[in-house]
């Protein structure tokens, strides 16, 4: 690796924006879950 290529981490924000995505992604996949498990007891 040179001293002249750029980093490939990106910048804090970015990777705060995607956690929290990540994390909205499994809380929405749960409520699913959970919501077809209580209609399904209906």
């Amino acid at each position: 690796m040179l001293w002249s290529d750029p980093d490939d981490k990106p910048p804090a924000e970015l990777r705060d924006a995607q956690a929290k995505l990540r994390r909205a992604g499994v809380v929405i996949a749960l409520a699913m879950v959970l919501a077809m498990l209580v209609l399904g007891l209906l």
